[in-house]
């Protein structure tokens, strides 16, 4: 009896073991801000680190757009109020999920960080 071809599908799992304990001291700075400068000069080299500030510097990118829109009145203060709240719950996820280990992508902007940064 023939029996049906499996066809495995593809599980990208990201790399875990010593960057993700060596990262989690400094990565969870990198959604306080600027301060993703910090783990990215220090551990350059550091796959978990460079995961979180990629995200980082999303919210950074973020945070400075939310200034720009918040000079239209009333639908800027709006959306800029919608904003500020993303990035606070975004930036409290980020770091509970770096100081975990955790590999986690933020929901909308998440998936642009791999595709900007090529770091």
């Amino acid at each position: 009896m023939d029996e049906a071809p499996k066809f495995e599908q593809p599980v990208t799992v990201p790399p875990v073991g010593d960057d993700v304990e060596k990262g989690k001291g400094m990565a969870w700075l990198s959604y306080l801000g600027i301060l993703w400068l910090v783990p990215l000069l220090a551990m350059k080299e550091n796959a978990f680190c460079k995961f979180h500030v990629k995200q980082g510097i999303l919210l950074s990118i973020l945070w400075m757009v939310s200034w720009v829109v918040v000079v239209i009145p009333i639908i800027g203060w709006l959306a800029d109020a919608v904003i500020w709240v993303f990035i606070v719950i975004m930036a409290i996820m980020g770091i509970v999920n770096s100081l975990n280990g955790k590999y986690w992508r933020m929901p909308i902007i998440g998936g642009w960080a791999a595709n900007w940064f090529k770091f």
